[in-house]
């Protein structure tokens, strides 16, 4: 059998192709995205009256706190680069086999569960969500770096929050918190879980930035965690004091070694290398200062004393390159490297809370007023969040004396109505968007980024249908003809004789199958019989025909056995033809169809080859059908590929 231990490489060129293909398009949307909401941002301030509006910072206006700064723009540059590594192509044929599903390897069924359900969805159109990873990663990192404030950084701060959530769900099964081998060290509690905690202080209100309390909470939540993950390293029965069990690496040695078979700069390599040399043989003393750095900083953060939280922020930092570097060896290399794994992330998310702690703004004294409210006018209403944006725009002064309007009519410009539908008229949805800020404008395009990568993920969601990219990749993209088919006459698995002259007027979907075959010829009448619920209605319209192709297994008893084990028995425009040895012969050899006898046993070797057959009878299509792994998304994207193929000949014929 052509398709017997075939196997679909990460870098199959096919895939990869389609991937980048992908990527550019989408890219150049992306950036037209950009360039016209920039063109129009510019047309409407130049041509919409009270659209020129200055942006500089109004008196009053307080600097983001440099807590909210850090984690927003660090999780913006993170957010980006890991949009970047995933654009490596490798990504949609290695990501959910190689990285996604062994991340749940011991974890409970529920959690194995949900992490199959997400790798079936991206097998099933690897392209397109390994494309949509990109953007929407992309689009969550320049959101965070553009909107610095206001409603829009704090929207920027929800989307991270929700994708970092669904990574950590279904790509990092919970971080491998309900694994064993937990340990903090290999990257609990998973580095998505840290995306989504940052994005959910970015997203809190200005108002919780004000003084010492936000930090102090990240800060203790921090230290109660390294403690807590300092007990399990310590934790006799985890197993993480012993270099070597068994003459094999322990644990961490383990770990250490695997990491330095990836490729890697090679000093990089030897420094992973030699610290798991140096892990194995000094198991105990490695484990132990684990336990005492882990122990130590986490109850000096716990504490909330200042005088310990900068050694301690200091000496966890270190650590955490240090881990990062020789433990987790960066994270981003072999190809498949998501992300920088958490050391980084969770550095970020302590240096945020030290600097809210740090440098929060002095409290005002009870009852004085706010920076942004002293800077108001008088009698102006105060306003829910303080301080006032940095990038609000400031509005000219108008010349001339004001005219006080009366309390119950509402000043409106000339000729502009009043009432809601003045608010949402064209003028004055006009002037808004011309009073936006440019860093408004740059979320606005980053979110039309993400988008780019959402629409289609939820598309292929809700697609019941495998890419058939899948199968184009194992044998290549079908070819069109346009021949008179060759006649037959066979008969059928009830008895009833059959021929090409008989099907006029539909379209038939003709392959060769042997049946007493158990590797390939299953898979392809399973695939047969996907193709015809895709087909849905229009398979009444459509003829699913097979010829055995062994020359000693010819009686109809065969087929129909065939029939009932594939239950393609339940089909009622299936037709599994036989005949004559010289008959059968003279269809392969119509067809160009090789068969030879296979040693020790009875199958066939044959070709895999399905054609599409217009309803005049001529050949329309000839698709190689070799399965190639077998694997449930190579067959629905074969039976998408079919079915495909019948539905173009059905509307060309």
């Amino acid at each position: 059998m052509s398709g017997m231990g075939s196997t679909l490489q990460l870098n199959n060129p096919t895939v990869v192709a389609a991937f980048k293909s992908a990527l550019i398009h989408q890219g150049i949307i992306a950036l037209l995205i950009f360039f016209l909401l920039a063109m129009l941002w510019v047309s409407v301030r130049e041509w919409v009256p009270g659209s020129r509006t200055s942006f500089r910072p109004a008196a009053g206006d307080v600097a983001e706190p440099r807590g909210r700064q850090v984690l927003r723009i660090g999780f913006g540059v993170l957010w980006i680069l890991d949009g970047l590594l995933q654009a490596q192509p490798a990504m949609p044929l290695g990501l959910a086999t190689n990285v996604t599903q062994p991340s749940a390897d011991g974890a409970p069924g529920w959690v194995r569960g949900l992490v199959d359900f997400a790798a079936q969805g991206w097998t099933y159109h690897p392209v397109s969500a390994a494309a949509a990873a990109v953007w929407i990663q992309v689009g969550i990192g320049i959101w965070l770096l553009t909107a610095a404030r206001g409603p829009w950084s704090r929207l920027g701060g929800l989307a991270s929050v929700g994708w970092g959530l669904a990574v950590w769900v279904f790509g990092e099964a919970f971080g491998g918190i309900f694994a064993p081998g937990l340990s903090w060290l290999f990257g609990a509690p998973g580095a998505a879980l840290l995306y989504a905690v940052a994005g959910g202080l970015i997203a809190l209100p200005d108002r919780a930035w004000a003084g010492q309390r936000l930090g102090r909470v990240v800060l203790a939540v921090t230290g109660v965690f390294l403690a807590g993950m300092a007990l399990v390293q310590a934790w006799p029965g985890n197993g993480f004091w012993s270099g070597t069990v068994g003459r094999q690496p322990g644990s961490l040695a383990s770990m250490v070694a695997g990491m330095a078979q990836t490729s890697q700069p090679r000093f990089l390599s030897s420094w992973v290398s030699a610290f798991g040399t140096f892990a194995a043989a000094h198991g105990f003393a490695v484990n132990l200062v684990v336990v005492v750095v882990l122990a130590a900083t986490g109850l000096a953060l716990a504490s909330g004393q200042r005088a310990v939280l900068r050694p301690a922020l200091g000496l966890l930092l270190v650590f955490c390159a240090a881990v990062w570097v020789l433990v987790q060896d960066l994270g981003v290399f072999g190809g498949l490297g998501t992300d920088p794994n958490s050391m980084i992330p969770f550095a970020l998310v302590a240096a945020g809370g030290y600097l809210a702690v740090a440098y929060a703004p002095a409290a005002a004294p009870a009852g004085a007023p706010s920076p942004a409210a002293a800077a108001s006018p008088a009698g102006a209403p105060a306003t829910a969040d303080a301080p006032v944006l940095a990038d609000a725009p400031v509005p000219a002064e108008a010349p001339g004396p004001a005219v006080p309007a009366a309390p119950s009519e509402p000043v409106t410009p000339a000729g502009e109505q009043q009432g809601w539908r003045g608010r949402v008229g064209p003028r004055r949805l006009a002037s808004l968007f011309g009073n936006t800020s440019p860093r408004t404008l740059g979320a606005i395009g980053a979110l039309g980024v993400a988008a780019i990568g959402v629409i289609p993920l939820a598309a292929a969601s809700a697609s019941a249908s495998a890419s058939p990219i899948l199968a184009q990749a194992i044998d290549g993209s079908s070819a069109p003809l346009n021949f008179r088919a060759p006649a037959f006459t066979l008969t059928n698995q009830h008895g009833r004789t059959v021929s090409l002259a008989s099907l006029h007027g539909k379209v038939v979907l003709l392959t060769f199958l042997d049946p007493v075959c158990t590797s390939d010829c299953p898979l392809i009448a399973q695939e047969f019989r996907q193709a015809d619920q895709l087909l849905g209605g229009r398979s009444r319209q459509v003829e699913l025909v097979a010829v055995v192709t062994n020359p000693v297994y010819t009686l109809p008893e065969y087929t129909a056995a065939f029939d009932r084990q594939e239950h393609m028995n339940t089909l009622a425009n299936w037709q599994y033809l036989t005949g004559r040895a010289d008959q059968l012969k003279q269809v392969w050899r119509q067809y160009g169809i090789a068969a030879q006898i296979l040693p020790a046993g009875g199958m066939i070797g044959h070709s895999d080859i399905a054609y599409v057959i217009d309803r005049s009878g001529r050949t329309r299509t000839e698709l190689n059908f070799d399965p190639g792994p077998g694997t449930s998304s190579t067959q629905a994207s074969f039976a998408s590929e079919l079915s495909s193929a019948a539905q173009q000949t059905l509307g060309s014929s």
